[in-house]
């Protein structure tokens, strides 16, 4: 038999694996801080924003589809109402810091049960766009490859490739990700400034006009259409937040990198639309790009600089494309390792990597579910007397447009949690400023997914499927739906978990400080 002193030290050295476990299990329960600077997470947020995807793909299709003339000013108008919510969300960064961000602050704001719902919005709307990219990415390198190769490669395959390449960067550090978004971002940028100063060096048939920035330019009958796509633009600037966890200084740089990257987008895109207008002449642009589609810009661009600057203009075309589905990938990597960490989502998408700190299983789940995405609609590919190129089209127009209401949603629910969050803090005098101006952002962003929804036909561009008018904004208000149910069943079974939504590392410190606090006690009582 053991003598008691035997006794003593196996219960010693039992005490002392249950502290090593418990720190262990919080070390892999949480992101490695410090690992992401003021310029590695301006170029991860402005990456999302994929200017050139904006430039070739969202322009034309408000030009053309809806009519609007005056995008630069839609451009403008949406990045002064973000500026303005940019306000509260920034001082809010100062306060949370949490890799949920938008679910979060919401929860913070106004309650568990909200930010649970929050959570599967945020999930739906931020996978949504990848999918949408991922489709019209294939779409595209099929295409080049076909042109310049000869070689006849289904859209599904290049697409599959993407999904295989960002889940392996995704698994990395993020330090590596930000090199690579930096890289591509800063090519893709000098590509637009230069069709910029070759388009309004060299006008179209009005000559250097301004009419693009003249108010009447805005009547339409999808202009809700035309403001859905152009925020869609700016998804990306609110994603600061989503590392806060990851830099050594988050109450300074999250609220910094946002306000550059909502101010830098709004301002070059503008810039970048004036430009389009001006080489295609603005009273030909919707004609033009009615009858070109994306290729607006490509004809505009070979034009005046040529078919090398034209063939080089598709390829940064393709790595912005990319780019963009890496920073998403990132983002929802991020806000499920959170989900799992708070008890949304099994705990076992919370681990982090060993090596690299990232969250690696969120990271896996993301990349399993993206090929999911992309195998589904592979498989309606090549439909007898179908056209092949429909599944394609449907991925990249169904998601994006889920995707961009969903992000819509969050932000206005987003700024009535700021207010919340500092009234109840007793802080509404001291920020009253602030506050009133994320009111009015608010109100503004909902009012946008109101036109939004109305104008969904636009958006779809008359597609045929019966009821797709109302199913697709209908897969946000199931996502709202089932967050809520969630969140309502965790308040009911299991309180404690309900009360940690939206603590983060907060919570899960309180966590180990009971397991210590118990192990001194049995230390304590022998």
């Amino acid at each position: 038999m053991p003598t008691g002193r035997t006794t003593d030290i196996r219960t010693y050295k039992g005490q002392s694996t249950a502290r090593s476990r418990a720190h262990g299990h919080g070390q892999r329960r949480r992101l490695r801080a410090g690992r992401i600077g003021t310029p590695g997470l301006l170029v991860s947020v402005v990456a999302a924003s994929a200017p050139l995807m904006s430039t070739a793909g969202v322009m034309p299709a408000t030009y053309g589809t809806m009519g609007v003339t005056a995008q630069p000013l839609l451009f403008a108008g949406l990045g002064l109402v973000l500026l303005l919510f940019t306000t509260g969300y920034a001082e809010m960064s100062r306060h949370v810091h949490n890799a949920g961000a938008f679910y979060a602050y919401i929860a913070r704001g106004l309650g568990g049960t909200a930010g649970a719902a929050a959570s599967v919005v945020a999930l739906v709307s931020y996978s949504a766009l990848q999918f949408a990219i991922y489709g019209i990415f294939g779409y595209e390198l099929s295409g080049l490859l076909g042109q310049h190769l000869g070689a006849t490669v289904p859209w599904w395959l290049p697409a599959l490739g993407a999904v295989a390449a960002v889940g392996a960067l995704g698994w990395l550090k993020i330090d590596l990700s930000a090199r690579l978004l930096g890289v591509l971002l800063l090519a893709e940028c000098a590509m637009l400034l230069a069709f910029v100063v070759a388009g309004t060096g060299s006008p179209g048939p009005d000559g250097l006009s301004f009419q693009a920035l003249s108010p009447a330019g805005l009547h339409s009958t999808a202009l809700g259409a035309a403001l859905g796509l152009t925020m869609a633009s700016f998804v990306g600037f609110e994603q600061a937040a989503v590392y806060a966890e990851e830099t050594s200084r988050p109450h300074v740089t999250v609220a910094r990198v946002t306000l550059l990257a909502v101010t830098f987008v709004g301002c070059f895109l503008a810039l970048a639309c004036w430009a389009v207008s001006v080489a295609a002449g603005p009273s030909r642009v919707v004609a033009a790009a009615r009858d070109l589609g994306p290729g607006l810009l490509f004809t505009l661009a070979e034009d005046r600089l040529g078919t090398g600057f034209t063939t080089a203009l598709h390829v940064f075309y393709l790595t912005g494309m990319f780019a963009a589905l890496l920073s998403f990938h990132n983002v929802v990597a991020r806000y499920a390792f959170a989900m799992g960490r708070e008890g949304l989502l099994p705990a076992a998408v919370s681990r982090t990597s060993r090596t690299s700190g990232a969250p690696a299983h969120g990271s896996l789940l993301q990349s399993a579910v993206s090929l999911a995405a992309v195998a589904v609609f592979a498989l309606t590919d090549d439909r007898p007397g179908g056209d092949p190129t429909t599944p394609v089209q449907r991925l990249f127009a169904w998601m994006g447009a889920i995707g961009a209401l969903g992000v819509i949603l969050l932000m206005a629910a987003t700024a009535a949690a700021v207010i919340a969050f500092f009234v109840r803090r007793g802080a509404a005098r001291a920020l009253a400023p602030r506050l009133a101006a994320t009111a009015v952002a608010g109100t503004a962003l909902l009012a946008v997914a109101v036109r939004t929804v109305g104008d969904f036909p636009a958006l779809l561009d008359d597609d045929p499927v019966p009821g797709l008018r109302w199913a697709l904004p209908g897969a946000i208000g199931a996502a709202v739906a089932a967050g809520l149910v969630h969140g309502l069943l965790l308040k009911a079974r299991r309180p404690e978990v309900h009360a940690r939504i939206g603590l983060g590392n907060e919570a899960f410190q309180l966590d180990q400080l009971d397991q210590l606090d118990r192990l001194d006690r049995l230390e304590r009582n022998g």
